[in-house]
């Protein structure tokens, strides 16, 4: 027998004679494999199996829980050490650790704080075999603090100037997360221009006015306490200048020619070049001493910074940076350092060994600088730990030799530099252990000719057993084929043949006894396609098919599946698969394509493919886009107490793909022919397991929808009626409200046929005093939604629920609400009420509250009917009209606004509840004080003479109090409207008239006029008139003017009527016909009248013929005499006038068309003119006419 060696393999060939495989496994060391089983019975030292890492940063508002997971035999224990002493858990009640387990749990959610339990831990398993221990943990609550307040003043630059806007986070643990954004919380546009550096800060190349905003904001995220912290927004205005100067480029960071990186190895190495210039500058990235490497480099920022991952101690070197624009281009250097913190090159493993066995334990690291190796012994420096002769320690190697079972420990190695260290655990552990096979027995492995065979033999002794393999009980010859044999036990048929059909028995053996286990080998025949499809070329609308006969093992089955490009075959009526061939119908341009038959077994699998090519095409017409046809052929399968499983064949979707399926179901036993929506599924999938109700007969129907629509809905399914069951859910808006005061009325929204669940649907209606000890009363009832209680005591809150129920059973626990019995009416009426007048037409009411057990219901307020004494005339009324104020709540006072002034007022106050009022508190009786009068009703002027005029009025219709005098104030107005002196005149109360004496004649009059009474003055009313020349004649009157503020035309003396004034004008036309007739003579004689250039250039106003439109003198017409009276401003015949709010006034007057009045009020004239001043302090009157306007009036 010849053996060779290969790494990880051994190598066996087979002689001529029958052969023992024998095969032995050189191992220096034995792993305990993670076998139940095995290790219920095997002594083991612990091994660390899970732990928090080195760096652990916790949440400050959750629990902190520090991992210390451990395994071997006997369990371990668990001990912690807290910044190198003992950490004593039993004496803190918020730290507890987990049972069965070393982790620590500290409760800081109930109380503590997170900083308390800052610090490094270490975790130490022991049992009688040793002790692991963990990494040093370092403990760090995680912080998010805030920026510190800071005043950012405004920037304001130039365009085309260089701009860094500092961002300067608060520094948290872990380091926060920055970004820029706008307070709309919209991320900051960046581009080569703008951008954020590594350390936060936002460079601006060079600004141009869009960078004007007030709202550029630096946040800093923290993750881990999932936080966002904000610094003040910083406002930036760009001004844009007349012109840019180009400059070339200069670095804002880094700053200077040069600098130095130092990067830890298998970090992230980021180099950051941002330059400002004008144009914007380009940056590039070189290596001086060699290349990027191309898998691990990265440009990030629009190239500005360079990262290299996974870096290592070999780039190392300067790396070069280079910023250009048009002007110009600039270099910076940096020089990168790689360190390394320490790293494994060979981590200890696990020894088992046997008593008298040699063995070594290897620790191998390298860092830069080169770390350093120390080892302890069960956590203990192995300086000081007890000392054990079979131990030898060189450096990085500890070699056993002869080792016995006290040798047995778990040893640490430490490998540490400046920048981190390295702890491994690895135990001795010293058993005696017979072999044993860990492979199940007789194991049967199925396995195609010609192709490799791998038998499992896992085995496990101490010592290491060595591993022999037989073929058959008595041995077989191998015969020049080669068995490969693999650490682990397995054996390796390279190539198996028939031949190599049989038993093979593995065994193990060492000094301490022999294990062997039996497993079987069946040589399978290979699948092959006997009869392949072959490549096809029809013309469309003809039959193809395509052949493919499969030859198999006939102890497997074969499962042969037809192909179309790779894909399932089209769901089309048209491709039938037979047994051996596939047949395609009426071949369509898109049947072409590669078909391929898949042969599959369990063991194996062969294919076979051919092209199909279609020819001899025809036009074809534009493609119809439609709706998808209806699915078809639906299915129920599946079909269990609560689900059910459809399935459907689509219908053509009409040269639209199908986008989803919607399918809907009928409850013919509820609702018959009402269609509900169940659920959609994606368009590629045509079944669908469907959610069911109890006690449902359910059809269901599918729609296809693609992106023109819906497509009409399928037939329905067949029907499939559901168990049922006991309900799933009770009524809802259960209320409890008394219609009367002795009963309760429930009411509940009842469940729809849909939610019974099963036949005889009935509610139980369950209620009990909430405040008494008795037990619940309950009633069964059907078909109805409300239930009356009666009996009840009055407004007596109750609890109340409402559970369905069907033939099957109850519908789970209801929920309990609260309702209360009917209302009565409140039996108290409000006490202590007293009135406090504020003012005339105001008053407050106080009242002291009912006993709310006296309100007999809610208590919605109280009621306030208050009324005054009528006067004598009103009396005889059967109904006082009262009046009603409603004070929500349990208010105990109010205000009466609104009440007349020097009245009797009685009032009384009722508590209401919802079912009404309670009785009336006695009546109270107030007095309103005396407020100011109203206006007086109505102010006439009657009789006016050439020195007099008489004043007649009605008193004011509300004196509000006694009148004590009427004050009149009047002032004459002259031809310009302006006023003249006032005069006050008191008038006794009882008068209703009063004659004016001693006026001046034709003489117009301002009046003023109000009453009083002890409160002070009332509203005035004004009036005008004007003194006569004849006593026969009556001055015009306008109409008041009462606090409007508007205004009002008098009306003029209609002097047009006055003889003298006829006389005047008849003489005037007589003078002005002679004047006419002597220039027609002159002219009809021949000669020409001197005067005619005269008047052709300079007319006479007295002569201009009237303008043929409105029958006026031409633009000589007095302005002052045709001042137009405004709309409405005619005095009524019987000059009374109606009193107004306030003053009259004159301003405006003058304004609009002038209208002309004989004294009967008739109309005789219109006339226009044009307005040449404006009147005195805004008050005008009109004026006598002129001679001219007497004329016009004439002729």
């Amino acid at each position: 027998m010849q053996l060779k060696i290969m790494p990880k393999k051994k190598r066996l060939s087979a002689g001529r004679v029958p052969l023992i495989l024998f095969l032995c496994q050189m191992i220096s060391a034995l792993d305990v494999p993670l076998d139940s089983k095995l290790l219920e019975d095997l002594v083991q030292p612990p091994t660390i199996t899970q732990q928090s890492p080195k760096d652990y940063i916790v949440d400050p508002r959750e629990n902190i829980v520090i991992q210390c997971e451990a395994q071997g035999k006997p369990p371990p224990s668990f001990s912690w050490t807290r910044n190198g002493t003992h950490f004593d858990i039993d004496k803190d009640p918020l730290v507890t650790m987990k049972a069965g387990s070393g982790t620590l749990i500290m409760n800081i959610m109930s109380e503590g704080k997170a900083e308390t339990y800052e610090g490094v831990y270490q975790c130490t398993a022991r049992n009688e075999r040793g002790a692991a221990v963990s990494n040093n943990i370092v403990v760090r609550p995680s912080r998010s603090p805030l920026w510190t307040k800071e005043k950012l003043e405004p920037i304001t630059l130039r365009s085309g100037q260089s701009l860094v806007l500092p961002c300067r986070p608060p520094i948290g643990l872990p380091p926060a997360i920055i970004f820029w954004m706008d307070n709309s919380f919209q991320r900051l546009p960046q581009s080569e221009r703008v951008s954020q550096g590594l350390n936060g800060d936002l460079y601006f190349s060079n600004v141009l006015p869009e960078d004007s905003r007030e709202d550029y904001i630096c946040y800093a995220r923290f993750n881990h306490t999932q936080t966002i912290q904000q610094k003040q927004p910083i406002s930036v205005k760009v001004i844009l200048a007349k012109s840019s100067r180009e400059r070339p480029p200069t670095f804002l960071t880094p700053q200077g020619n040069a600098s130095n990186k130092e990067e830890l190895r298998g970090n992230v190495l980021s180099l950051e070049c941002i330059a400002e210039g004008l144009p914007t500058p380009v940056i590039y990235w070189i290596k001086e001493d060699g290349t990027l490497p191309i898998n691990r480099t990265f440009y990030r920022n629009f190239q500005k910074t360079l990262q290299i991952t996974q870096v290592s101690e070999a780039d190392s070197g300067k790396y070069q940076c280079i910023a250009k624009n048009a002007l110009g281009v600039i270099h910076h250097t940096i020089s990168v350092t790689v360190k390394a913190a320490p790293y494994w090159i060979m981590a200890p493993q696990n020894l088992v060994l046997s008593p008298g066995e040699d063995g070594a334990l290897i620790c191998r690291a390298n860092g830069n600088p080169k770390p350093r190796i120390s080892w302890l012994s069960n956590g203990v420096p192995i300086e000081i730990a007890p000392d054990d002769p079979s131990r030898k320690i060189n450096g990085d190697t500890i070699i056993f030799s002869s080792v016995q079972e006290r040798s047995s420990a778990v040893y640490q190695c430490n490998a540490s530099n400046e920048y981190g260290y390295l702890l491994g655990n690895a135990f001795v552990n010293v058993l005696a252990e017979p072999p044993r096979i860990l492979t199940s027995e007789n194991t049967l492995y199925q396995v195609i000719a010609n192709r490799p065979a791998l038998l499992d033999c896992a085995f496990f002794g101490s010592p290491l057993p060595t591993i022999e393999w037989f073929k058959g009980t008595k041995g077989s010859a191998l015969r020049e084929d080669t068995y490969v044999l693999h650490e682990n036990g397995t054996l390796e048929i390279p190539v198996a043949q028939k031949d190599s059909t049989g038993t093979y028995t593995c065994v193990a053996r060492n000094k301490l006894g022999m294990a062997k286990n039996e497993v079987h080998l069946e040589i399978k025949d290979p699948t092959r396609i006997i009869k392949q499809p072959e490549y096809a070329v029809v013309q469309r609308g003809s039959t193809v098919s395509f052949e493919c006969k499969v030859k198999h093992d006939h102890t497997l089955i074969p499962t042969v599946i037809w192909l179309k490009d790779n894909g399932e075959l089209p769901s089309d009526g048209r491709f039938t698969v037979d047994k051996d061939q596939l047949v395609v119908a009426d071949v369509s341009d898109n049947d072409g394509g590669t078909y391929t038959c898949l042969a599959n077994t369990t063991l194996d699998n062969v294919s076979a493919s051919a092209v199909l090519s279609v020819v001899a095409p025809t036009p074809t017409p534009a493609p119809i886009y439609d709706v998808p046809n209806p699915p078809f052929d639906l299915e129920l399968t599946d079909q269990l107490d609560k689900s059910v499983q459809l399935s459907w064949t689509p219908g053509d979707d009409n040269n639209s793909p199908i986008t989803k399926f919607i399918i809907e179901y009928e409850d013919a036993m509820h609702e018959a022919g009402l269609w509900h929506h169940q659920t959609e599924v994606p368009g590629t999938q045509t079944t669908a397991q469907l959610k069911l109700s109890p006690y449902v007969n359910y059809s269901f129907r599918v729609m296809a929808e693609n992106s023109l629509g819906r497509s009409l809905p399928s037939e329905a399914s067949e029907q499939y009626l559901t168990k049922a069951a006991e309900p799933d859910k009770n009524p809802v808006t259960v209320e409890g409200l008394g219609s009367e005061p002795d009963n309760l009325v429930i009411t509940w929204q009842p469940l729809n046929g849909f939610e019974s669940n099963g036949p005889g649907l009935q509610y139980k209606v369950s209620w009990r005093q909430k405040d008494g000890d008795d037990e619940w009363t309950s009633v069964v009832v059907a078909n109805v939604s409300k239930y009356i209680v009666s009996g009840t005591p009055t407004f007596v809150p109750y609890l109340i629920k409402v559970q369905a129920l069907n033939d099957v059973g109850f519908a789970p626990e209801p929920a309990v609400v609260m309702g209360h019995s009917g209302e009565d009416l409140p039996m108290v009426a409000p006490g202590n009420v007293h009135v406090t007048v504020v003012n005339s037409t105001l008053a407050e009411v106080h009242w002291d509250p009912v006993p709310l057990k006296s309100v007999r219901g809610h208590l919605q307020g109280y009621r306030i009917y208050y009324w005054t004494d009528q006067n004598s005339s009103k009396r005889n009324r059967r109904h006082i009209e009262k009046k009603i104020l409603t004070f929500q709540g349990s208010k105990t006072h109010g205000m009466l606004p609104g009440l007349e002034p020097f009245s009797h007022y009685t009032l009384n106050v009722r508590v209401v509840n919802g079912k009404g009022e309670g009785p009336a508190s006695p009546d109270r009786v107030f007095h309103t004080p005396e407020g100011v009068p109203s206006a007086p009703s109505s102010l006439k002027i009657v009789n006016p003479t050439l020195d007099s005029l008489t004043l007649e009025w009605d008193p004011p219709s509300h004196p509000n109090g006694i009148l004590t005098e009427y004050t009149l104030k009047y002032q004459p107005i002259n031809l310009t409207h302006e006023l003249g002196p006032l005069v006050d005149l008191k008038i006794p109360a009882n008068k209703t008239r009063w004659t004016l004496k001693n006026l001046n004649f034709s003489t117009r009059y301002k009046f003023y006029f109000y009453a009083q009474t002890s409160a002070g003055s009332g509203s005035q009313i004004t009036e005008e008139a004007v003194t006569t020349v004849d006593e026969g004649k009556m001055a015009g009157i306008l109409p008041p003017d009462v606090g409007a503020g508007k205004a009002m035309a008098s009306r003029q003396v209609d002097i047009a009527t006055q003889g003298w004034f006829i006389g005047l004008m008849c003489a005037v036309a007589l003078l002005i016909l002679i004047l006419l007739i002597v220039c027609f003579i002159r002219r009809n004689k021949g000669g020409k009248y001197p005067v005619k250039e005269k008047e052709d250039a300079h007319p006479d106003p007295e002569i201009q013929p009237m303008k043929e439109d409105d029958g006026t003198f031409g633009e000589y017409s007095d302005a002052e005499d045709h001042k137009p009276l405004k709309k409405g401003s005619r005095t009524p015949s019987d000059r009374t006038v109606k009193k107004e709010d306030s003053d009259d006034s004159l301003v405006d007057y003058g304004e609009g068309v002038n209208g002309q009045f004989n004294e009967d009020g008739s109309f005789i004239g219109q006339y226009s003119g044009k307005k040449e001043k404006e009147p005195a302090e805004g008050n005008e009157s009109s004026e006598a006419p002129s001679p001219v306007n007497a004329m016009n009036s004439f002729v």
